[in-house]
């Protein structure tokens, strides 16, 4: 089983910084793309950032140069690191992993973490 984990998620007022985190665990061979999406009522699930295995990065154009992404393979967590925070990042934030395991590739998710900018 894999078991896909959040934290660091909370209440932060504009402007500030915020850094959530996702680790990985239990069973599974690799690895391959680590990212964060999130999601508001109502609202399709959108992408935040994306890291690969080779640490190509991608990000959502609305979090550019706000927002960095990082992993740390050793311990299969990957981060993201929010820096000049608005309230339209209120959002609950969702961890994604590309996960190969029992020879398949699958996408797994976190169960969601809130994060909530105040003006």
């Amino acid at each position: 089983q894999v078991h896909v984990v959040e934290s660091g998620g909370g209440l932060v007022q504009a402007g500030g910084s915020l850094t959530v985190s996702c680790e990985v665990s239990g069973r599974f061979d690799s690895i391959a793309a680590m990212g964060w999406y999130r999601q508001f009522a109502g609202k399709q699930r959108e992408l935040v950032a994306k890291i690969t295995g080779g640490y190509s990065t991608v990000y959502a154009d609305s979090v550019k140069g706000r927002f960095t992404i990082s992993r740390v393979n050793a311990n299969n967590t990957v981060y993201l690191q929010m820096n000049s925070l608005i309230p339209e990042d209120t959002d609950v934030y969702y961890c994604n992993d590309y996960i190969y395991r029992d020879r398949h590739w699958n996408d797994y998710w976190g169960q969601g973490i809130q994060v909530t900018v105040y003006s």
